[in-house]
């Protein structure tokens, strides 16, 4: 017996007689009578069989042949109703299900209450479908989402909403991760060892480098000079959304990473100049509210941020480094200037953030080797990512963060500019764009030809009054 086609579009209004048709047609009439007639499994039910309930208990299937063939074609069938392939081998295993529902909302209209029907959707796992189906009522359909549809789905071309979704989610990404480095930075300021305890460590830099007293305020008016340039190519790039989801992406994870190493290790205070000793903010609250005046404050000197401890490694150079090199990789190769500008406050920031004695030499060049080596590791992979996830799964794995955010990415953007909002054009032709006399003759000859046969037979009568013709030899007089 085989089923009609009817009922192949519609597995989930199936009822027990057509699960046993269907189960005869495909030779499993043996289990006919178990599956349809004892425990009266109609299309839902159907559809969420995995191997594992057919093997287990109250079924009970003993044959591993017959088990992984009906398996296999509840899954081909669950396939076609669908409109999706799963993988043969484990139709069960590794999938998410989309249920498509009917759901009625009231809405207020003219005093009313009118009910409107929409469709919905909710993600369920394999076994969370059954109370998913008994909940939603009317139900639509139900679209299988495996690990390869995720995969498709991450990797799609970027589109305008996607595009802001994902600045929204690196933006949000990058203030925790700020707030979280605050959190630390007043954490270790409660372990900060005692100066008269544990004196500063050998530093061949320090040693040999006098302290400027004013250094570290000027290593920080470098970090604004950088960020108000920074802050001006980024607002008039053409591919703003793209490089400000980068920033946020790369500012974060370096932060983070930033706070694995204060924390883990605690140095001594670098400089006997700073008055620097524990300090317990108490309760957990003055502690995150410390946190919020650090991270409100950017943890700079110059807003009155005091902190201690938190040395390996630095911030400052974190922060002026990476605004170097976004600076340098999004503007033309041709600004030579510029480029050099930034790579020589960059240098002189770090030169002042060593001449401050605020942080050991060691904090600096790892800093700066971190952010450096994070910046063209992230852009190599993102300028490259769809070559090298095609080759290698396990890129996914190893950069789950550049994954997210840049598959379906444009790659490698070409740095041009525009102004962020369009204004409309109020604009007067200029004398080149202007028709001749000749064009605009044939544009009215075009519109009105009656008009400009008439014209022209006057034209030809006019000539023939004023200007006869003469015969060759005739004398004019």
């Amino acid at each position: 017996m085989s089923l009609s086609s009817e009922l192949k579009r519609d597995v989930l209004r199936w009822g027990a007689p057509e699960v046993h048709a269907w189960l005869v047609s495909i030779g499993f009439e043996r289990y006919a009578q178990l599956l349809a007639d004892e425990h009266s499994i109609d299309g839902k039910t159907l559809l969420l069989l995995s191997e594992d309930d057919l093997r287990e208990k109250p079924l009970q299937l003993n044959n591993l042949g017959d088990i992984k063939r009906l398996g296999f074609e509840i899954a081909q069938l669950r396939s076609r109703y669908n409109g999706f392939h799963v993988n043969p081998k484990s139709p069960s295993e590794d999938v998410l299900l989309c249920v498509d529902y009917e759901k009625t909302t009231d809405v207020q209209v003219a005093g009313k209450t009118v009910p409107i029907k929409t469709i919905d959707t909710a993600i369920v796992t394999n076994d969370e479908l059954a109370d998913t189906l008994s909940a939603c009522g009317d139900v639509h359909g139900i679209h299988l989402i495996s690990r390869e549809e995720l995969i498709r789905s991450v990797e799609s071309p970027d589109t305008a909403f996607k595009s802001f979704a994902k600045l929204a989610i690196a933006f949000i990404y990058c203030l925790g991760s700020l707030l979280i480095t605050a959190f630390v930075m007043v954490i270790v300021h409660d372990r900060v060892p005692d100066m008269k305890t544990y004196p500063p460590l050998p530093d061949i830099v320090l040693d040999n480098l006098p302290l400027i007293p004013w250094a570290f305020d000027m290593a920080e008016m470098i970090g604004l000079v950088l960020c108000t340039i920074w802050g001006c190519v980024l607002l008039f790039h053409k591919h703003r959304v793209v490089v400000a989801r980068r920033m946020f992406s790369m500012v974060g994870s370096v932060f983070l990473l930033r706070c694995i190493t204060m924390l883990i290790t605690s140095l001594s205070v670098p400089g006997v100049h700073l008055e620097c000793r524990a300090k317990s903010y108490g309760s957990l609250k003055e502690k995150f509210w410390q946190a919020y005046l650090i991270w409100s404050r950017f943890g700079m000197s110059i807003q009155g941020v005091r902190s201690c401890g938190d040395y390996m490694f630095s911030g400052h150079t974190t922060t002026i480094t990476l605004l170097n090199h976004f600076i340098t990789e999004y503007t033309p190769a041709s600004w030579t200037q510029l480029h050099t500008l930034t790579w020589v406050l960059n240098l002189f920031g770090i030169f002042f953030i060593l001449a401050g004695h605020e942080h050991y030499s060691i904090d600096v060049f790892i800093a700066f080797y971190i952010s450096s080596r994070m910046f063209l590791y992230y852009h190599a992979y993102a300028y490259n990512h769809a070559n090298l996830t095609a080759t290698d799964d396990r890129m996914r794995l190893w950069f789950p963060l550049g994954w997210f955010f840049e598959a379906g990415s444009k790659g490698k953007v070409i740095n041009e500019y525009e102004f962020p909002i369009s204004f409309p054009k109020f604009r007067k032709r200029s004398t080149e764009e202007r028709p001749s006399s000749a064009e605009r003759k044939e544009l009215e000859m075009i519109k009105d030809p009656k008009n400009n046969n008439t014209s022209d037979n006057t034209h030809q009568h006019t000539n023939g009054t004023t200007k006869p013709r003469h015969r060759k030899g005739q004398r004019k007089e």
